[in-house]
């Protein structure tokens, strides 16, 4: 029995990359999971598929982030399927990428940016603190983008930093419920988001340069912190931002 058996786990933004890493992760460790996707329903069904093929269990909820109905759409379909279970785990994955420097930014893809990155995430807590089992857990994506500069990608930056704030007053106040709420911040991943740079041999080899590990992450690197947070060895760890870059940008390397 894998260490979440008999618990359930929201998952957003599931169908791909991070998302589905951790969601097949989580259910390898027994939690029924609900995959959260946006639109692409082939690829939350993808996701789903792995899983039951896996011997885990899972279910799709389709919500697209900063439509009107996001919320009741989301929380309709996961009720639905946790057929009167509270909620044990979630993980606020789902979000956006903004590449544009900041003399280029509009009003409109700003809002947008902070809609889907930190507002729905903000509601979606709000909204599932009623299903939340005590002992529960809360993990949001946040990224390495907040501690050091990227001049294309600032409003994305400051949604990640932004989402990275709420984790300490949200854990001071479910604490005493036993629930905890961390951040986990990636770094540099391969995934279909960042296909645009991570497929560019030059870019890659610049990244690796400046990373500790010398590599790019995967999705499993990621999912796997998630899974220790998620789990009962992360039961004393609340209100912290965990680093999952593989020690990207600590320094200079300084020659052998």
């Amino acid at each position: 029995m894998g260490m979440l058996a008999g618990k359930t786990a929201l998952v957003t933004g599931a169908s791909r990359g991070i998302g589905r890493a951790v969601a097949l992760r989580l259910a390898a460790e027994g939690a029924l999971v609900a995959v959260h996707y946006g639109a692409d329903a082939e690829a939350a069904g993808e996701t789903v598929a792995r899983i039951e093929g896996a011997g885990g269990h899972a279910f799709a909820v389709r919500a697209r982030f900063g439509g009107a109905d996001a919320l009741d759409r989301l929380f309709a379909g996961l009720t639905a399927g946790l057929a009167g279970r509270g909620l044990d785990v979630l993980v606020n994955n789902a979000g956006i990428p903004s590449t544009t420097p900041v003399g280029q930014v509009t009003p409109q893809e700003l809002e947008r940016v902070l809609a889907v990155n930190v507002a729905a995430p903000f509601f979606v807590v709000q909204r599932a603190l009623p299903l939340l089992n005590d002992g529960g857990r809360i993990v949001n994506m946040g990224s390495t983008a907040s501690r050091f500069a990227v001049t294309t990608q600032l409003a994305y930056t400051i949604s990640k930093a932004a989402l990275e704030a709420m984790a300490p007053t949200l854990a001071n106040e479910l604490g005493r419920r036993g629930i905890t709420v961390n951040t986990v911040a990636p770094g540099a991943v391969r995934t279909d988001m960042t296909a645009g740079y991570t497929s560019v041999p030059e870019f890659v080899a610049q990244l690796e340069a400046m990373t500790a590990l010398g590599r790019l992450g995967e999705p499993e690197d990621v999912a796997d912190v998630v899974a220790f947070l998620a789990g009962p060895q992360g039961r004393w760890v609340t209100g912290q931002t965990i680093d999952v870059s593989g020690g990207t940008w600590l320094g200079p390397l300084m020659p052998a």
